[in-house]
């Protein structure tokens, strides 16, 4: 059989953000983490407690499963990086980490009303999130075999861009056929389809296993098409032994590597914070705005079109201007647009006071909803060029490994801040100010990064 042609393999590797980002969409923002809180809500408001502590209480418990799988990740992605660098294969273990994924995904669907199995559903979500992050780790590493270096800007904004496009095309299917509202009833008052309850909330229950399935057909074609270089490694034994030595290595010379080691660092606050945005932006809603599932769908609908656009442009940037200016922007952005959030209430805009059925408050955080779909898809779309010019050639998939460490080594620290900041003060506006802190030191980190890295 003839190998697959350089355009089929870019599209084949593109179709992996194409495949997970219903996981990012779907899951842990737009309808699966709102109905984990709203089931959560309901469970502690029954046993007793009040509203506001129930949802600020929720809002906590989400964020403690959210930090120990992020914790578990960044424990295990060096290793697993160095070592498939070591043994030259990657391919196997993103089919191990695959199934891992659909395993998770599908397990959602166990997140039943009644007796609400909190510790299940967390277990399950960690499992699917592992998988997740771990193929991340293998693919993203590919991407410096796609093209030349003025070249990979571009190609990793495509590929973004056609996740989002994923994103948008699996949510508007969601939140038309299968999540219900409050009534019972999909975005277009219809039941859901295939005969599901809408009582036992099997709708929304769906995203599940419809995540599962989208990730298993769309990654038909990066398995087919996709292709990865053999470094001539012995085998997997062998392979270990030195991908321990080597990571040992890599991170003992750390602290010489300025550039590196500030990228890792200033990437590990910036992604934090951002994913805390994307986590508990729809929490936030549910609980603030009393906005229903399907409510925070649409709002997720706005920053995917956003996100999609500002990828896509991002990529344009990023070959032009280099990745750093595109990052260094939408940290600002992102700052910005945090801190308004926090004035966002049902009662007021800015601490100014609007009436109580005003839909100033809904169009305000919509508006902050689609600056944090664009500055999201650009940014992520710039730092994963930013880690190939940082990373060295010969240890891409370690790199990656390093830059999954830096991207969750505090993973649990966004979504632990906002859980310790939401019980303290039992409100969610001022749970999640610790996020505008996280990108602060992430900007400060940047500037000790050479656009170039440290071949220069």
């Amino acid at each position: 059989m003839a190998a697959p042609s350089h355009g089929k393999r870019i599209w084949g590797w593109m179709m992996y953000d194409w495949a997970t980002q219903p996981y990012h969409t779907l899951v842990i923002t737009f309808i699966f983490g709102p109905y984990f809180a709203e089931q959560v809500i309901a469970m502690l408001t029954a046993d007793g407690m009040s509203s506001d502590v129930a949802k600020a209480q929720a809002q906590s418990i989400w964020g403690y499963g959210l930090a120990l799988a992020g914790l578990t990740i960044a424990l295990l992605a060096p290793i697993l990086g160095a070592v498939a660098d070591s043994t030259g294969r990657r391919m196997p273990w993103i089919r191990v980490f695959s199934a891992l994924y659909v395993v998770g995904a599908f397990g959602l669907w166990s997140a039943a009303p009644a007796d609400f199995p909190v510790v299940t559903v967390l277990l399950v979500f960690g499992i699917g999130m592992i998988g997740l992050e771990f193929t991340t780790i293998f693919t993203n590493a590919m991407l410096p075999d796609l093209g030349t270096r003025e070249e990979i800007g571009r190609i990793s904004g495509n590929g973004w861009a056609w996740g989002y496009v994923g994103g948008f095309i699996s949510l508007i299917i969601m939140l038309v056929a299968f999540a219900e509202n409050e009534t019972g009833v999909t975005l277009i008052g219809i039941a859901p389809l295939f005969g599901l309850d809408a009582a036992a909330r099997e709708g929304t229950r769906f995203v599940g296993p419809f995540v599962a399935l989208w990730f298993v057909l769309s990654m038909v074609p990066f398995f087919l098409w996709v292709r990865e270089p053999r470094n001539g490694h012995g085998g997997h034994g062998a392979g270990f032994g030195q991908g321990l030595r080597d990571l040992g290595a890599t991170l003992r010379s750390l602290p010489a590597r300025r550039s590196l080691f500030a990228y890792l660092g200033s990437s590990m606050f910036y992604r934090d914070a951002l994913n805390g945005m994307y986590t508990f932006g729809g929490i936030y809603a549910l609980g603030a705005l009393e906005w229903s599932v399907v409510d925070i769908g649409v709002f997720g609908i706005l920053g995917i079109v956003t996100g999609t656009i500002f990828a896509y442009f991002g990529g344009i940037a990023d070959a032009r201007f280099g990745p750093k200016s595109v990052i260094a922007v939408c940290i600002v952005l992102l700052m910005g647009v945090a801190g308004f959030i926090l004035t966002i209430t049902r009662e007021s805009v800015l601490f100014i006071a609007v009436a109580q059925d005003s839909a100033l408050p809904d169009i305000a955080f919509y508006v902050a909803g689609g600056v944090i779909g664009a500055c999201g898809g650009a940014i992520q779309s710039a730092s994963r060029t930013m880690m190939v010019r940082q990373a060295n050639p010969e240890r891409m998939t370690e790199a990656f490994g390093l830059y999954a460490l830096s991207g969750k080594a505090t993973s649990f620290l966004a979504p632990a801040l906002i859980g310790v900041a939401s019980d303290i003060t039992g409100s969610q506006r001022l749970g999640i100010t610790p996020l505008i802190g996280l990108f602060l030191i992430g900007l400060i980190l940047l500037a000790w990064v050479h656009p170039e890295g440290e071949e220069v």
